[in-house]
């Protein structure tokens, strides 16, 4: 059993710094969903209730 290895073993340290660039890019522009919505939507799931997936609202331009 020492030969098994889980798709957690080894980080992909290139392809995280990348993910992390983009979610702090996301949050920066405002592209995020309320805690509250999510919440929401996970309790539907654990009901007979299904709703669709909650998404960021588009954020307003500085110009407007």
């Amino acid at each position: 059993m020492d030969d098994m290895r889980s798709i957690f073993d080894e980080v992909d340290e290139a392809a995280k710094a990348k993910a992390i660039a983009e979610a702090e890019a996301d949050v920066a522009a405002g592209r995020v969903v309320p805690h509250e919505k999510v919440a929401e939507w996970l309790r539907a799931l654990a009901t007979a209730y299904e709703q669709g997936l909650p998404r960021p609202k588009p954020p307003i331009p500085d110009d407007w």
